[in-house]
């Protein structure tokens, strides 16, 4: 029987074991499929209501939020190509936590990507509810009331359309992902032509006086309002939580997550120097559905904002549909290495998605979006978002020393730099965010943690017994570590293998 300390630290090997009996998803995402999960997911949470929560923080300095949140998570997008290049497995920054820190540190990692992705669901189905309310205020002249669309904190009951979207998203989800990334992809492209269409109108109404004051609340102004917008950019690890199901994923990965950064950032500081040209600073706040309000004011006409507020519930739609994805897939990794209980990784024979995990979260991430404000949702999502890009940032210094002859589909230049600057930004962005915020975030984690100490600790995979394998042990354990002749013999084998 292991000690606490070689459960805590046991690690589970850097490539499949093949074991019969276990589960695995249908290889069928391809590279344009994936790259698309990553705009998808991460194209229209920072562009079409989060400026509303920022501005008012970092003034027209959020255009220096945004790259400051792009450079990080930059860095970060480097780290994941080679990580997702080297351990091409479902669950994303936990799969990578698990290869690289241990079982306990896999399992705080499980707890941050849980509210990254939960909590995000939530906060796009918010967003998505003031688009939709805007639309029906253009096109029919009337609203959904806000006891029916807005959080109690904000003046409602529920919010309806929040959940509706988190349901119709999850029905996709049941059909498939091949169909799922499928109208991800059209939806993408709609949003991208929507996005490039705002920004063409937006800078008719190109106004200079409204840069005037650029950074009222000066550096930490626009530091804070790179905390708060972080979250537009968890788009990036949902491209790794395809992992088991992309099609050559130790090339395909990487590249999918570079191409989906380059196509986020300019396109957010393209949409954030529009708008912010076009409209005064201190008419963001708490503004719903801006973007559309934004043209209406410019046009003197509802058309524009129509089009714009139909494009926002597509992109919005797109986001939910991706992040409700990864979360299940973390999920499912989670429970197949026994983590959680087996019912997040009980796939349908037909379909090949894991259907009660997918109905559980849209359970859970539904009651999120109908009662929670979604300022606090951004923030929640941040700082899980953060806590999994320094992880993984980690990850790739500590492989590089435990397995240099691992096959990697990607290897970052510059050695060690890139992850110790993504490293540091991480914690420079999380530090600026609220108290309350790291409060709640220290007691979620913590009590996932009393979860692992009661249930995943014992049930866990890799826990010592019949099915173990003597020469699986160096690569399972941080106590026996490998020699370097054995990490190349094991690269040899996993070669030999796919030959």
């Amino acid at each position: 029987m292991p000690t606490i300390a070689q459960q805590l630290l046991r690690r589970k090997p850097t490539t499949a074991t093949g074991a019969a009996e276990e589960v695995h998803l249908r290889r069928s995402i391809g590279l344009f499929s994936l790259t698309m999960i990553g705009v998808g997911g991460t194209l229209g949470t920072g562009i079409f209501f989060i400026l509303s929560q920022a501005v008012p923080v970092a003034g027209p300095g959020v255009i220096w939020s945004f790259v400051i949140g792009g450079v990080v998570a930059g860095l970060t997008a480097l780290c994941y190509a080679e990580m997702a290049g080297a351990v091409p497995a479902s669950g994303s920054t936990y799969s990578y936590a698990y290869a690289t820190l241990g079982e306990g540190t896999a399992m705080a990692v499980g707890a941050c990507l849980l509210l990254e992705y939960g909590v995000s669901t939530a906060a796009v189905a918010v967003g998505w509810s003031q688009y939709v309310n805007q639309l029906l205020q253009n096109v029919l002249g009337w609203q959904l009331p806000v006891q029916l669309s807005q959080a109690p904190e904000q003046g409602g009951i529920v919010n309806i359309p929040a959940v509706i979207v988190i349901v119709l998203c999850s029905l996709l989800l049941l059909r498939g992902a091949r169909e799922s990334t499928t109208v991800n992809s059209i939806m993408v492209v709609v949003k991208i032509a929507v996005v490039l269409f705002f920004c063409a109108i937006a800078f008719t109404g190109w106004n200079t006086d409204h840069f005037h004051n650029f950074a009222p609340a000066g550096f930490a102004g626009i530091v804070g309002g790179a905390g708060i917008i972080f979250f537009s950019f968890v788009g990036l690890d949902s491209v790794s939580t395809a992992g088991e199901e992309a099609k050559n994923p130790k090339r395909n990965l990487p590249l999918a997550i570079m191409f989906a950064l380059i196509i986020i950032v300019v396109l957010y500081v393209l949409t954030s120097v529009a708008a912010l040209g076009a409209q005064a600073p201190d008419k963001f706040a708490d503004q719903d559905a801006g973007l559309a309000a934004i043209l209406q004011n410019i046009i003197g006409s509802a058309w524009p904002g129509t089009i714009v507020a139909i494009g926002a519930i597509i992109s919005i739609f797109s986001v939910t549909l991706v992040v409700l994805y990864g979360q299940t897939r973390i999920l499912f990794a989670m429970s197949r290495d026994g983590m959680i209980p087996p019912v997040f990784a009980k796939v349908n024979p037909r379909s090949m998605t894991p259907v009660q995990n997918t109905l559980i979260v849209m359970v859970a991430t539904s009651i999120l979006a109908a009662v929670i404000p979604i300022d606090f949702l951004a923030e929640m999502t941040s700082i899980g978002t953060l806590v999994a890009f320094l992880v993984v940032s980690l990850g790739v210094i500590l492989l590089r020393v435990r397995e240099p002859e691992l096959e990697r589909g990607f290897r970052l230049p510059l050695g060690w730099t890139i992850p110790i600057l993504s490293i540091v930004g991480c914690i420079a962005i999380i530090t600026q965010l609220r108290l309350i915020t790291i409060v709640v975030f220290v007691i979620w984690t913590a009590a996932f943690l009393v979860f692992y100490w009661f249930y995943g600790r014992t049930h866990s995979k890799l826990q010592v017994g019949p099915g173990v394998v003597d020469a699986e042990v160096p690569y399972t354990s941080n106590f026996a570590q490998p020699s370097k002749s054995e990490i190349r013999e094991a690269a040899q084998r996993r070669r030999a293998g796919r030959k």
